[in-house]
């Protein structure tokens, strides 16, 4: 590892969502749909490397469906922009960026790709229930620091950054927004470095499949 891990902060669930006119009102009824039309589907994501390209190499392997992706220059609020207003056909984001949009009516969400479901989203169903328990993807944050930066300044941005996801209201603002926060005993540099290991082992064997290069 290059950078030395400090501690995580949060985690970004995130959601199966399409554009409210599509024919298909459940997670398996948009895959059926996604099958049916090889290759026609259109998905936003912000370019390669963004959660919505990897997520969406995922998704397709799991689901045996081809789909043509769209990137955006502008990011995942462009993409938004377009699948509110039908000229794409799905997306898979964060929560965060979704449950707003969802809320309104805007757009269909089939699921969030968690074992869990959403405090802020109670009645959107997981992807085991809605059929796909394989499919588990979270975006997340976490700091990090160069190589051989002292172990005083980490342990005082550890502390620092455990204290603050501590306090109540910082906790249910997050909750609100649709983050996941960690268990307080994986806030640690060694737990952080073992769920970083992990994380690569899992994503890289599906990125290099895929093709996706940084740009």
């Amino acid at each position: 590892m290059r950078a030395t891990p400090i501690v995580p902060d949060a985690g970004e669930p995130v959601t199966i969502v399409a554009r409210k006119t599509i024919d298909a009102n459940s997670l398996m009824e948009f895959i059926a749909w996604l099958r049916a039309n090889p290759d026609r589907a259109t998905q936003g994501t912000s370019g390669a490397g963004g959660i919505g390209t990897v997520g969406g190499a995922f998704f397709q392997g799991q689901t045996g469906t081809r789909v043509r992706a769209i990137p955006y220059r502008t990011g995942l609020g462009g993409a938004m922009q377009d699948l509110v207003a039908g000229q794409i056909d799905f997306m898979i984001d964060t929560a965060a960026n979704t449950l707003p949009q969802w809320r309104a009516g805007a757009i269909k969400a089939y699921a969030v790709a968690s074992k869990q479901r959403l405090p802020a989203a109670p009645h959107l169903p997981t992807v085991g229930e809605a059929g796909l328990p394989a499919f588990s993807i979270s975006a997340w944050h976490a700091f990090f620091s160069p190589k051989g930066t002292p172990k005083d300044f980490i342990a005082t941005v550890n502390a620092a950054t455990v204290t603050a996801l501590a306090d109540p209201n910082v906790r249910r603002r997050l909750v609100d927004f649709g983050f996941e926060l960690f268990p307080h005993d994986q806030l640690t540099p060694e737990a952080l470095g073992r769920f970083h290991r992990a994380e690569t082992e899992k994503w890289w064997p599906i990125i290099k499949a895929a093709g996706i290069k940084a740009e």
